[in-house]
């Protein structure tokens, strides 16, 4: 909605991946599974993290075990007919322990994965979990934008919170512990400056004649349709097309190729059709609708991440390896600045990053190591 507004969207390339998603269903087990012993397996058996991580093992950070369970997968030990997932085993907890601690996941297991975890493994990927980036806003979750000084300026009235939001202190790799920020801390920041605002300013502007316009073209657009696509088959085609050229870990040549992939898919949206008009519960025009806001999404994230032409947190791409002048891929001299992306014309510009706290001396930036 805010980039269809022509509000550009912020740091979109960084996408978090949780590493126990459901096979085929992507509903998320809770890390407290791994925190309890749960042992992440190859199909050959064997205690992979072990390998990567010797003194974490399964309790290393959520995107470094879901780039290890990716490589276990790309290298052939992935389990399966397809070998494509890793296996989840908390056999060995026991039955008393897994119905105290992770009633929840026993009941996933039998919904989603048609397993009995208690009597075997529950097949997991990494699945897409969080976006450090969103609408920009600042730390009173003002949507802001840039001026012709590339300073942000705040977009009066308007506030973001939460995952759309990305007033940027999860960086390019949401941590844990960060968790509780969204809302316990910028999410009761926003609300007592709208409560301020609102009281500040009691006559709001009226709104222009044509303001539903576009909203209503939108639903307009599929109701006068006669022909075209089927929402789902287009939205399938935009998930495969993500899950292979901006996935756990990326590649320049994956990445060039999905920006002109996501731009066919974004033609084949705009020629969706609509068979059911019904105006009462009419859950096709929602989904359709959706379909527009995956694509939006899509592009801003696929056009971000080609254009940043290094590794940064949640960003890994295998051309940009570690040397001593980019430690871990990064680097900092052409790329610590955050990527913003403009839905009407596609394009990207820039803004620098905020090095310097209010409060607290700086941390400075430092090789990421186990």
């Amino acid at each position: 909605m805010a980039a269809r507004a022509g509000i550009p969207l912020q740091d979109m390339e960084f996408w978090q991946f949780h590493p126990t998603g459901v096979h085929g269903a992507g509903v998320l087990l809770t890390e407290g599974c791994r925190g309890e012993g749960a042992i992440l397996r190859n199909s050959n058996g064997e205690r992979f993290m072990e390998r990567y991580a010797p003194a974490y093992k399964d309790l290393a950070p959520r995107d470094y075990v879901s780039r290890c369970m990716d490589q276990e997968i790309k290298e052939g030990r992935g389990c399966g007919p397809n070998k494509d997932y890793i296996n989840l085993d908390m056999t060995h907890l026991g039955v008393e322990t897994i119905m105290k601690r992770l009633p929840s996941v026993f009941e996933i297991g039998h919904n989603f994965a048609n397993v009995d975890i208690t009597k075997e493994p529950i097949p997991v990927v990494p699945t897409i979990h969080y976006q450090m980036g969103g609408i920009p806003t600042n730390i009173n979750g003002q949507v802001v934008t840039q001026n012709d000084k590339n300073e942000s300026v705040v977009v009066k009235g308007l506030y973001a919170v939460g995952e759309c939001s990305c007033v940027s202190v999860h960086g390019a790799n949401r941590l844990g512990t960060n968790s509780l920020l969204d809302l316990l801390v910028f999410g009761r920041a926003a609300g007592d400056h709208i409560v301020k605002f609102a009281t500040e300013n009691a006559a709001h502007k009226a709104l222009p004649a044509n303001a539903a316009d576009a909203s209503l073209a939108r639903v307009a657009r599929l109701d006068n349709s006669t022909d075209g696509e089927y929402a789902q088959n287009v939205a399938d085609d935009i998930r495969n097309t993500m899950q292979a050229h901006a996935s756990v870990f990326r590649t320049q040549a994956a990445m060039d190729e999905g920006v002109e992939k996501v731009a066919a898919l974004r033609k084949r949206v705009a020629n969706i059709t609509l068979k059911d008009k019904s105006k009462i519960f009419n859950t096709a025009r929602i989904e359709a609708l959706e379909v527009d806001n995956l694509i939006e999404v899509a592009q801003a994230t696929m056009v971000s991440a080609a254009a940043r032409h290094e590794s940064r947190g949640a960003h890994t791409v295998n051309d940009y390896g570690d040397t001593a002048a980019h430690p871990n891929g990064r680097n900092d001299i052409d790329w610590q600045k955050h990527t913003l992306w403009d839905s009407a014309s596609n394009s990207l510009s820039y803004k620098p990053v905020q090095m310097k706290p209010l409060t607290v001396e700086s941390i400075p930036l430092a090789v990421r190591s186990f």
